[in-house]
């Protein structure tokens, strides 16, 4: 967080409706301020240049100027975390998506249809303060860190094997750098990351074309699988749970848990008591303490645990709190993850 001074954060929506609320939002908050609302990316352009700020709030839909192309280009000339707010559709949530691949921290409903302002004023100063913290790389750095690690071979793995992964800020990066390396075969995989409903679909799809694995968003009920990752939908928990001597996902409403839903406390101790022979448990970057005490729950229950280290992290706050509470058997850089999971996993590692 910023010492002695509150976070300067630049609006940018050609809605002035939405300007408004977004402003009166974030004013409300003592350890935060709106320096300038701009109605379309020229006049941010100026805004940026001008008032440096710590964070930009972003809209996708613009005139003159779409907010994809006008994120590309800070992304490049000078790099700034940015929260995408975006309408909850399935067009724009596939370029919401995409805009969190090429730099964007977040992404955060606008504030009409099911999104009250009261949802707003509840989310968004919490993405702002994980996001001035973030760390934000130039676009071909970016793409870089999530396309330049090879994929993994298949060496067969053993039986009763599951990778469960949480993340949060900056994770839809980092887990698509994860599974873009998975072999074909690959133990099944859980993933609870922090995203809003509809965006979760989107983000599952567009990972599904990138991977040699099926990616899909989680349907209550469903298997798990080798060679199949399950998301967890937006503002809903995930779980695993054993009946009839089959491990399903079941898909829950309920309380937040760390502000969250889903959490990855939830999942992964979830996971923990099924008693799987064979787990490899990875926590990646985010803000908060989310997943730590379930990563912990994991090792007691003899899963092989991994922290993202916080060079590569985009908020070092989860696997922080996670290694400071000795949840975290190993402690590796993005590029390292898949590799060392699989390696445990591997049918030779019990060899």
């Amino acid at each position: 967080m910023l010492i002695g001074r509150k976070i300067r954060v630049l609006v940018v929506d050609d809605s002035a409706i939405v300007r408004r609320m977004l402003t009166e939002s974030i004013d409300k908050q003592t350890d935060m301020e709106v320096v300038a609302a701009a109605p379309d990316p020229f006049v941010a352009r100026e805004k940026l240049l001008a008032l440096k700020p710590d964070v930009i709030t972003l809209d996708i839909e613009m005139p003159r100027m779409d907010g994809l192309t006008f994120l590309t280009k800070v992304m490049h000339y000078q790099p700034v975390p940015v929260i995408v707010i975006s309408s909850v559709s399935q067009s724009t949530s596939e370029v919401a998506v995409e805009a969190m691949r090429r730099g964007a921290v977040d992404v955060v409903p606008k504030p009409y249809g099911p999104y009250s302002v009261g949802d707003i004023g509840r989310i968004l100063p919490d993405k702002i303060r994980a996001a001035c913290v973030a760390r934000v790389r130039r676009a071909g750095e970016a793409q870089a860190q999530v396309t330049t690690p090879p994929r993994v071979s298949d060496t067969g793995f053993l039986p009763g094997s599951l990778i469960a992964i949480g993340a949060s800020t900056g994770g839809t990066q980092a887990i698509e750098a994860l599974l873009v390396q998975m072999p074909e075969t690959c133990p099944p995989i859980v993933i609870a990351q922090h995203i809003p409903p509809v965006f979760s679909a989107a983000f599952a799809s567009r990972l599904n074309t990138l991977c040699r694995i099926e990616v899909k968003e989680a349907k209550d009920g469903e298997l798990i699988a080798p060679g199949r990752a399950l998301v967890a939908p937006g503002d809903f928990h995930m779980m695993l749970k054993r009946a009839d001597g089959v491990l399903r996902v079941v898909v829950r409403d309920g309380p937040r848990v760390h502000y969250q839903r889903p959490a990855v406390d939830v999942l992964f101790r979830s996971v923990a008591e099924a008693k799987m022979p064979h787990v490899a448990g990875i926590l990646l970057t985010g803000m908060g303490s989310d997943g730590a005490a379930g990563l912990l729950d994991l090792r007691k229950a003899g899963a092989f645990t991994i922290a993202q280290d916080e060079a590569s992290c985009v908020v070092f706050g989860m696997p922080k709190v996670a290694i400071e509470m000795g949840a975290a058997a190993e402690i590796l850089p993005l590029e390292k993850i898949t590799t060392a999971a699989l390696a445990q996993l591997s049918s030779h590692a019990k060899a």
